[in-house]
């Protein structure tokens, strides 16, 4: 039953404060005032004092407008009609398509039970070696793409939409720039996967609420099409605008701050969406990546230190690449042992020399005389920037990880990479 209230008793910023009883915690309310109606959202009960965050802005609202409770929590359209579409941070279109309104679902619901998910044990391929030979990123994971601004992590995001073998890729974009959005929109169209993409997207110049419910409704569709027994990779960025947004928010409602002024319950906010990532037994799974940049380069940070508490580890962008060292993928174990036996031979030996090869260039830059030993560590390491950590490289796993014995034959013997001799002998290149 839809209840209508009329006291208006605070209005601050975009939050407006009416005196109302039985009302939910994230229940919708539509505000009638001179200019239209207005989706709000209630953000805060203190008594009978419900806050509640207006969609559109609180301008030209006053005291004496209309409040309407729905009874619900937000609620968004689910099921294949909405692949291909491209809608905003509310559900309603932005690509001049109709509004759906079939298989109406609640968003920001609590997260799957322990108990009905599985462990991990399926890799997804993406064509990015860097990723797919020395951090394989495993259905049902979550991962950060840490970064600063002005790294292509939308690029590298664009990317993984393109060539992610997976089912369904949900896009949240949060607190985009507009030409960010026509990026997305345009490369995933160029390349065929807008068919197979749902995209859900605020931008900066977007109401902040709507801001706040990307990642949710994201998350919301790709749990259904999970259940539905899909493989979905729900890809956000950015998630410190998100967090951001965040704390405009709890400032605004005069809640005590902490670190850095961003809520209290940073961590909480955090865990409630990346714990969304699941594997469902006998059905699909939900994947999720994500774009976190770092205020001044700087990992301890409460946006990227909260985190990494969370997830599984992260990927490292700096200078335009996947950084080897600080790229983590905590499940990698469980699927690179199943891929081609000379995978973690690979990997290791592969990260091994890049580490001696970033000592040779201190020594080189220091003006120390180079052996030959080094000088096979700087042809080798050139290589290994060149032909692996490059994002332009897209090939798949069993050819990276040829071109990785490829490179390694071009610089050293095979007795100087410590690879156990049967598998040298198995992989090492004939010619």
């Amino acid at each position: 039953m839809q209840k209508t209230y009329t006291n208006i008793i605070h209005i601050a910023g975009d939050v407006i404060t009416v005196e109302a009883t039985g009302i939910g915690y994230s229940e919708i309310a539509q505000v009638v005032f001179r200019r239209g109606i207005s989706l709000a959202q209630v953000i805060r009960i203190d008594g009978k004092k419900v806050s509640l965050q207006i969609f559109a802005g609180s301008k030209g609202v006053s005291t004496g407008d209309k409040v309407r409770f729905l009874g619900h929590s937000m609620r968004t359209s689910s099921g294949e009609n909405l692949l291909g579409r491209i809608f905003n941070g509310s559900g309603l279109p932005l690509d001049k398509g109709p509004e759906l309104f079939d298989n109406m679902i609640d968003i920001a619901v609590p997260s799957v039970n322990p108990a009905k998910r599985i462990i991990p044990r399926k890799m997804i391929h993406t064509g990015l070696p860097m990723i797919d030979v020395f951090n394989s990123l495993v259905e049902s994971q979550k991962l950060p793409i840490f970064s600063i601004a002005g790294e292509p992590y939308n690029e590298l995001m664009a990317r993984l939409a393109i060539q992610a073998k997976v089912d369904i890729i949900i896009l949240g974009g949060i607190g985009l720039k507009y030409d960010d959005y026509l990026f997305f929109r345009d490369t995933l169209e160029e390349h065929g996967a807008l068919s197979r993409s749902v995209l859900f997207i605020h931008t900066a110049s977007d109401p902040v609420v709507e801001c706040l419910l990307v990642p949710d409704i994201s998350l919301a569709v790709a749990e259904q099409f999970a259940l539905g027994g899909k493989r979905v990779l729900v890809l956000l960025t950015d998630m410190t605008n998100f967090c951001d947004a965040l704390k405009e928010i709890s400032i605004t409602m005069e809640q005590v701050p902490s670190n850095r002024g961003y809520p209290g319950d940073l961590y909480s906010q955090l865990a409630s969406r990346y714990e969304k990532a699941v594997d469902f037994q006998g059905a699909g799974s939900i994947t999720i990546l994500s774009a976190t940049t770092m205020p001044g380069d700087d990992v301890t940070h409460p946006v990227p230190d909260n985190t990494g508490y969370i997830t599984e580890g992260q990927f490292y962008l700096k200078n335009g690449v996947i950084e080897p060292f600080g790229s983590l993928s905590r499940l990698k174990q469980q699927v690179n042992g199943n891929t081609r036996d000379d995978h973690r031979a690979i990997m290791n030996t592969m990260i091994q020399l890049f580490a001696s090869y970033r000592e040779t260039l201190e020594k080189q830059a220091m003006g120390f005389q180079m052996s030959v030993w080094d000088k096979k560590l700087l042809c080798y390491g050139k290589l290994f920037e060149a032909k692996m950590m490059s994002l332009k490289v897209n090939i798949p796993l069993e050819k990276a990880l040829d071109q990785g014995w490829e490179i390694l034959a071009e610089c050293f013997s095979p007795e100087e990479t410590g690879i156990k001799k049967d598998i040298i002998e198995k992989y090492w290149p004939k010619n």
